[in-house]
């Protein structure tokens, strides 16, 4: 079954695109949303099946395990545990926005991403239509609209053509406003370390942390933990 799609010009699009993709999410179906780097396609992150038919659609591995997108800067401490204090004003800064922070999740958690090693990574997009699904829905596991390896979806014919018989509803938002993927960022240790360059810089990661007097850790040549297309 193709998936529909559904236009979001006018307050009507837009209702019915987010009750047509939050009904589908909570049936355990793959959605296609906008956000402000790329596509992304979202499962709910707390249903492990859902998430293994995200990770099949793109092809993908349970070795790379999705991010989730969360709606509130408050959902981060209901998702991870054992935070540094540095994390704080990268939140404050730079949330809303395209920078993804891997954090110790908390072992309560009911859900399987993948093979994550009891972490998370987490974002809160600045994308109006994103937040408000994720304000239906709660969090959600989100990989970029593309199958692995292939250029990210930056609209949603390019998320269609890619994706098209495996998700149940794409939201149609326009182009990606973006199109550069998010920074990620590990904070899992006393100091923050960066694992993919992205839409933010590492000298305003810096800025921002310049008041505790620490600095984000850059290798050349470090692991990449993540697909370079995740949103």
């Amino acid at each position: 079954m193709s998936a529909e799609r559904f236009p979001t010009q006018t307050d009507e699009e837009r209702e019915a695109a987010l009750d047509a993709a939050s009904r589908a999410v909570r049936l355990g179906r793959l959605v296609v949303i906008p956000t402000d780097t790329v596509y992304g396609v979202g499962a709910d992150a707390f249903d492990p099946e859902a998430v293994a038919r995200l990770l099949a659609a793109k092809g993908r591995g349970r070795e790379m395990p999705p991010p989730v997108l969360v709606g509130t800067k408050g959902t981060l401490e209901a998702l991870a545990t054992r935070v540094p204090s540095y994390v704080a004003p990268l939140v404050e800064r730079f949330w809303p926005g395209a920078l993804t922070i891997v954090c110790h999740q908390q072992p309560s958690l009911q859900w399987d991403l993948g093979e994550t090693r009891g972490t998370v990574a987490i974002r809160m997009p600045d994308h109006v239509l994103a937040r408000e699904l994720l304000d239906r829905t709660g969090p959600l596991a989100v990989s970029s609209a593309n199958l692995s390896g292939s250029p990210a979806a930056l609209d949603a014919d390019a998320a269609l053509e890619m994706l098209g018989e495996a998700v149940a509803v794409v939201v149609d938002g326009g182009s990606s406003p973006g199109g550069v993927a998010s920074t990620i960022v590990d904070a899992t240790s006393d100091r923050p370390r960066l694992l993919r360059a992205g839409a933010v810089a590492v000298a305003d990661l810096d800025a921002a942390l310049a008041d505790l007097g620490v600095t984000v850790e850059v290798e050349p040549d470090g692991e990449q933990e993540a697909e370079p297309a995740d949103a």
